[in-house]
């Protein structure tokens, strides 16, 4: 015989009925528990074999005989189970039973409630406490904080400050993570000066979240403050700094850290390592990544799947898509950000086909739902890949809803982009008109370059002089549309941009180019004088523009923004960071070795066209990463198709 029946009305019996009946039916239950194969025994033996349910069961049969303790027990086990039916029944025993819980048994049921995401019962439970203590207050803020509910969070602690109860550091620690947006900023700075008025500000646990406030708020001098100023430093506190390195792209600042840490005996866990990976694959250092990977290996530590995600973005991103794609494979359970950084990988890399492949194999599988990321990559993927046709129906399939994702502006930009790369400029044009969302820059920007490109000079003109009114600071909007008029032989408007140009003293952003050889990054900024091999360096550059030109090579001048003689503006060009890289890595390694550089802002055409002649000259296959994506140069061909 079943039960549970009879205990469910044991605890829905009236509240107020005489203890006569109470007896009566606690009778019944005594006699009905012997039809067990083995009477139950006590609460304590039941809940140490985690026996929840017999315990229950023995909790029906006591009735108001229960006290503290066996609540207790029964609590913890229930806590330990993430057990919410069992634990409202034990909830409702107490209430049918009279019983009136001191505050750590109130505690214990909000932590059951927080832990089982019945945030409604939990605070029910907060509310109704006649006595409240910090961990009480604090069990509840954290339930709060842990599922996102940041403003609930911070009104119960503004709550706390206003009673009688002092929050204490753990209270401190938990409200921290709430301090996400702009107004919770303000607030965690101002129970920052809490924390330091009270001397927390040196607890380690206080000292992470603080640091890790600080981070996420792009604040990172301040969070780099509180890290060094704690007296003992945990695998958390060392994780979250480098993580807010990485993750604001101080990928060399993050790197040095975390050697740094690393000699001083840090022990890294897989976040660690997670979010040293992204701060790799910004670098695109590969022989760093190696080794992070073989580090990982030998340490044996678990294979979660963030660490493995980290992996597979941070080989995409240094050129590797084959080591990539074999983590990828070999992995047992792939969640849909697992999906979208193989699928973004071989979209920056211009791999259309293989984009398209896999996300027929996503399908066919059917384990995982695409999301907004997963169309926007292999939107990117048929753009760069040049499949307009495909990219054009993903994105239809896309408007039909058939997968219940509503189409953002960012894939509005990616159709924009390709129908621009397939020259079909007007019906770009045409889409930016009627898409309902306010274009940006970067899509204004994107149809600018179409517009160059295939010589569409009124539809160039009116969305160059849009973005100059959207971004006047833009050095690259004035080039392309100068670029553009040259073309059309239009040299009185030319020459008015560049005006305009020099009139809103604008300055472009310092190109950075850097190279890998031997774990150590070599980075060169343009003109750049600070290499200790710096005059090695230009002497080959000369000798390669002359090189060049005798295979066939033009400088392309409209690339130079200032108005100087041509023999300036070849010098200018000869001094881009792109070349000083290349001619690095042509002295500094055996022949046929593949080059590997990676530029902070797009490629120039002039850098884009000496590195076809770089490969096509030397016999070596250079590899290029700029903003936008992988230019994989081989044999004076490059797989951008010259249009990025």
């Amino acid at each position: 015989m079943k039960l549970l029946p009879y205990i469910d009305l044991f605890l829905h019996y009236p509240k107020h009925a005489n203890a006569s009946i109470l007896n009566q039916f606690t009778r019944q239950l005594t006699t009905l528990s012997s039809l067990l194969p083995t009477k139950p025994t006590n609460l304590n033996v039941l809940c140490t074999k985690g026996q929840l349910q017999e315990a229950l069961l023995e909790m029906a049969i006591q009735g108001p005989e229960i006290k503290f303790d066996g609540y207790n027990m029964l609590l913890n086990e229930c806590v330990n189970k993430r057990a919410a039916r069992e634990g409202q029944r034990v909830h409702a025993h107490m209430i049918k039973t009279c019983y009136l819980p001191p505050v750590y048994l109130s505690t214990r049921l909000i932590i059951l409630y927080t832990k089982c995401e019945r945030l409604g019962c939990a605070r029910h439970v907060f509310d109704e406490m006649r006595e409240r203590n910090v961990v009480s207050w604090t069990a509840m803020i954290s339930g709060y904080s842990q599922r996102g509910f940041a403003s609930e969070a911070l009104h119960l602690f503004v709550q706390l400050l206003r009673s009688d109860t002092e929050p204490n550091e753990y209270t401190f620690a938990t409200v921290l993570s709430s301090c996400t947006d702009v107004s919770g900023f303000e607030l965690g700075r101002q129970i920052h000066s809490l924390i330091f008025k009270r001397n927390y500000e040196n607890h380690i646990f206080v000292g992470s979240s603080l640091l890790d406030m600080y981070a996420k708020a792009g604040r990172i001098h301040e969070a780099r403050g509180v890290f060094e100023c704690l007296p003992e430093r945990d695998v958390v506190s060392c994780t979250a700094i480098i993580s807010g390195y990485a993750q604001l792209g101080l990928d060399e600042e993050a790197l040095e850290l975390f050697c740094r840490l690393q000699r001083e005996g840090m022990s890294s866990n897989y976040v660690t390592y997670a979010s040293l990976l992204t701060a790799l694959s910004g670098l695109a250092a590969l022989d760093h990544g190696k080794q992070v990977h073989s580090h990982v290996l030998r340490c044996e530590l678990p294979f979660y799947v963030v660490l493995q995600n980290s992996l597979i973005d941070m080989y995409s991103k240094c050129g590797n898509l084959n080591y990539a794609r074999k983590i990828f494979n070999n992995m047992p359970v792939r969640t849909v950000i697992s999906w979208n950084a193989m699928l973004v990988g071989y979209s920056k890399h211009g791999k259309g086909v293989e984009v398209v492949k896999l996300f027929k194999l996503m399908r066919e599988e059917n384990k995982v739902k695409p999301d907004s990321v997963t169309f926007l990559a292999v939107l990117s993927g048929c753009s760069h890949g040049g499949l307009e046709d495909k990219g054009l129906e993903m994105f239809d399939e896309m408007m039909n809803g058939g997968d219940g994702i509503e189409a953002g502006i960012e894939h509005y930009g990616c159709v924009i982009d390709l129908l621009g790369r397939a020259g079909r400029v007007e019906e770009a044009f045409a889409l930016i008109k009627k898409m309902p969302f306010e274009p940006t820059a970067a899509i204004w920007g994107s149809l600018l370059g179409a517009c160059r490109v295939h010589s569409n000079t009124n539809i160039g003109e009116f969305v160059g002089c849009r973005l100059l009114e959207i971004e006047p600071e833009n050095a690259g909007n004035y080039v392309i549309l100068s670029n553009l008029y040259a073309s059309a032989g239009r040299w009185e408007d030319v020459r008015n941009v560049r005006e305009l140009m020099m009139e809103k003293a604008v300055i472009k952003e310092p190109g950075r180019s850097w190279i890998e050889l031997d774990q150590t990054i070599h980075t060169f900024y343009a003109s750049d004088r600070s290499h200790p091999r710096r005059e090695e360096v230009f002497l080959k550059a000369r000798e390669l523009l002359v090189k060049f030109k005798e295979s066939g090579y033009v400088p392309d001048q409209s690339c130079v923004l200032y108005d100087v003689d041509e023999e300036q503006k070849e010098k200018i060009l000869l001094g881009h960071s792109e070349k000083l890289a290349l001619a690095f890595g042509l002295i500094s390694t055996p022949e046929g070795v593949p080059l590997r550089v990676i530029k902070n802002l797009r490629i120039c055409v002039d850098c884009h066209n000496f590195a076809k002649f770089v490969s096509k000259v030397y016999g070596r296959r250079v590899s290029i990463r700029d903003k936008n994506r992988f230019h994989h140069v081989a044999g004076g061909i490059c797989s951008c198709g010259d249009y990025w």
